[in-house]
This record gives C-alpha cells, structure tokens and sequence, in this order.
C-alpha cells in the first residue's frame, strides 16, 4: 500500500527522508511505504537540497514559492494520501522573543489546515518546538489543536524527546499525528527504547567517529577561528560553556545580562550532543569535546542523522540553518513507521501522551491576529 505524501515547509527534508526510510510488511506480505508527490517551501537552497536528495528525477514537484501565495486546491497540486508539515518555529522558540500566533511566522500553521479541509488525506504529521507549548501563555497551542481536530482528525500530541529513540542529540519536538475520522484508527506513540532500564544513549563521540567521516566529505569545511577563540577554547573542559571559572581573567567575555548555557559549549564525548541549533552568531556553533573548534556542516549533520551522501546546498551559514532546523530523519522514520504499523495493523510497544485531545475542544477565548 502506497501513501502519496504531500508536505509543506520541507526544509532540506529530514522528515522526508524518514519517510523515504520506512517500510513496513503487514502479516499477509503487503508492504506500506510512502512516495513523495509534492513540496513547499519559500527557501531556494533548502528546495534544492531536497530536489536533490529525495526527488531528483521530479525537480518540478517542488515548488519553492511563499506559502501565503501558493494557490491550495487541486487544480495546482495533485492528490496525496499523507501530509506533513514542521511549520516555522520562529515565533514559538524558547530561544528569542516567543511572539506566538502575533508573530510573523506563527499563523502559518493555518496553511497546512488547509491542505487538510481541501485534500482529506488520510494521516498527517505537523512538527514543532517544545515551546509551542507556551506561547501566547499556552493558547496558541490550544487553538492549533482544536483547528486540526476541526479539520476531521484524532489527533495525537507528545512531546518527543530524541535522544531516547537513539538519536545522539537532547532533540525535544511536538510532533502531532493526526489520522482521518472516518478510518477509525488511533495512533499510539512509540515507546522510548534508549535511557535508564534500555539501550545506552548514543554518544556525540559515536555519532562522529564510526565510521569516520571522510576528510573530503562535501559539507565538511573547518571554521577558521582566530588564535585568542582557540586559546580560550582549550581552557574549557568537556561539558562546560564560556563561563566556566578555570577561563583566566583576560579571555572571558564581557557579557552583561543573561548569559546562556550554550556559547561556546563543548560536547562530552560519552553523552548525546545539546540540541543542534540553525542560527546564531559566535559561539553558537557546537564545540567538539576535544579539538579547539567549532563543528563542520558534515559534523552536524551526523548529530542530525542524515548520511554522509546526503548533499546540502547553498552557502556555509544557509547549509548550517538547513541541518539546524531540520528534523532528524531517524526519528521521523520511527515515528512514520509508526503511522504505518497502525495502518497494517502491526501492534507495537507504545506509551500514552501527557495531553488528552479532548482537552482542546474547550472554547477558548482568543483572536489569531
């Protein structure tokens, strides 16, 4: 069985590439898989990694335009049978000013509401930052809720914390599985297999060195850092950020105000990397636990679970935004293997999400502005 997925807000497709990754065999031998049919997304770089690594042979699948003046309707995209969509976290990080809904980005989840109301398919996946749970003092995750239950869909929230699906990154996403009202099926999440009692994490060192990575590997270009970056990199220990105490008194930063934990942060070699990021300015970039430099594109790529072969395209700073803002494909194939499993009737080992649907259908007094 074949799902046409369509999506939205692709990015360099880290939940495309998960999808491309799951299959799974019901017990009378029918495989349900996935097949890409179109995409959207406002970035030319990010379309054309995309293109690239997921639909080489359909460049014209992928329509690299705004999303607010792309015409929904079946006239200008064709069918599909699955839809994803990691709407823009902007406005909803807990990193900035967390406009939520007021913001320039945080309404645009409404047009992946309308792909739902106009296409009907039969499952979707919306992804987004664990601070979406807060913005707007908790509305606007509420309001999002209701509009995709409204849309004809039983829906299933949680919070997923990557590193315990063996991701080697502390990843926290809201990703919300929705499945069509009239097929009567409700997805469960998949059960953690990696922390206490389980598998082992994987560790930053894993990640980055088995296999290692190819000195000519593409996306795989060192930042060139100046002798006093590196002098003052050599006096944090693994673990530790710029304002460890052991810094001496002539290289710490003079910084007033709030002085957050990941500026110049070193990996620790035996524990899952900190959350990749895809923008900020210096000593933001993730440090290696024992070279005195920041990581490579390729480098964090690996932290994201995307193979070596998968080529990123633009700039050095727009390819580390791509990495940074994309899904971990791993964990999108575990996820989407999921959603498959409860189409084939695969029973698997699952645990209950901390919010209650119906939770959210409670009138709420509040303007999308």
């Amino acid at each position: 069985m074949i799902f046409k997925k369509g999506e939205f807000f692709n990015g360099p497709g880290g939940i495309a590439l998960g999808a491309k990754m799951a299959k799974v065999t019901d017990k009378y031998g029918v495989e349900y898989r996935i097949e890409h049919e179109w995409a959207n997304d406002i970035d030319e770089a990010a379309s054309q990694t995309f293109i690239h690594n997921i639909c080489p042979d359909r460049p014209e699948s992928v329509i690299a335009q705004d999303v607010r003046e792309l015409e929904i309707s079946k006239k200008r995209l064709s069918e599909i049978d699955a839809f994803t969509f990691g709407f823009p976290c902007n406005d909803y990080s807990l990193v900035g000013e967390k406009k939520g809904l007021s913001g320039d980005y945080g309404p645009l989840y409404t047009y992946g509401v309308k792909v739902l109301k106009e296409f009907r398919p039969k499952w979707f996946i919306a992804e987004n930052v664990s601070g979406l749970t807060s913005a707007n003092e908790g509305q606007a995750f509420s309001l999002i809720m209701k509009d995709l239950i409204e849309a004809g869909y039983k829906i299933t929230p949680h919070l997923y914390r990557f590193q315990e699906y063996g991701i080697p990154q502390t990843r926290h996403r809201i990703i919300i599985v929705g499945i069509r009202n009239d097929l009567n099926l409700e997805f469960k999440v998949p059960a953690t297999t990696h922390g206490v009692g389980k598998l082992p994490y994987k560790t930053a060192e894993h990640a980055l060195t088995i296999p290692p990575i190819d000195p000519n590997a593409l996306n795989h270009e060192l930042t060139k850092h100046t002798s006093k970056v590196i002098d003052f990199l050599n006096h944090i220990p693994p673990g530790q950020n710029a304002w460890y105490e052991g810094i001496p008194e002539e290289l710490r930063l003079n910084v007033k105000g709030a002085k957050m934990s990941q500026i110049y942060r070193r990996l620790q070699a035996d524990q899952p990397a900190y959350t990749v990021t895809g923008s900020g300015g210096g000593g933001t970039h993730i440090y290696h636990w024992e070279d005195p430099r920041a990581l490579t594109n390729r480098e964090r790529a690996r932290l994201q679970t995307f193979p070596d072969d998968y080529v990123f395209f633009g700039g050095k700073e727009k390819v580390r935004q791509q990495i940074g803002m994309a899904v971990p494909p791993e964990g999108a194939k575990i996820i989407i293997e999921a959603v498959l499993k409860t189409f084939a009737g695969i029973e698997y080992d699952y645990v209950d999400s901390k919010w209650n649907a119906q939770q959210f259908l409670v009138d709420k007094e509040f303007e999308l502005v």
